[in-house]
């Protein structure tokens, strides 16, 4: 392992922790209620969304840096991931809804589990499934 190397961990690891903030910012701003208020509160459903959706994240930028030579590519790659992601999970909770009826971010928001599980699930499938391209 070279000095490159070595000077170039905390800057790659610092622009993946930046750029999952403001993800996961813009991501709270999509909700109907306020994640961060919502976890204070002690609202584990929507917790459990919130960490899961973290982790697909985190997936998600892991295998963008893995897979790039150049930080800027990476970063790009994970943002586009990030809208991707987004519009898939508008399309399925649409989906959810008209076949059974479950509203997800509802029932995250009242602090079902198993709605918070389910859609923290979709999140990690779609992330795996985004990160493999």
């Amino acid at each position: 392992m070279s000095w490159i190397d070595l000077i170039r961990i905390p800057v790659w690891t610092g622009a993946g922790a930046i750029l999952l903030v403001i993800i996961m910012f813009l991501d709270s701003r999509f909700t109907k209620y306020n994640d961060l208020q919502e976890i204070k509160n002690g609202n584990t459903a929507v917790t459990t969304r919130f960490v899961l959706k973290l982790f697909a994240q985190a997936y998600i930028l892991a295998q963008s840096i893995s897979k790039s030579s150049e930080m800027l590519e990476a970063l790009v790659v994970s943002l586009i991931s990030f809208v991707l992601l987004l519009v898939l999970e508008w399309i399925v909770e649409k989906i959810v809804v008209a076949v059974s009826g479950m509203k997800l971010e509802q029932g995250i928001h009242e602090g079902k589990i198993g709605y918070a599980l389910f859609a923290g699930s979709l999140h990690v499938t779609g992330a795996l499934i985004i990160g493999s391209i």
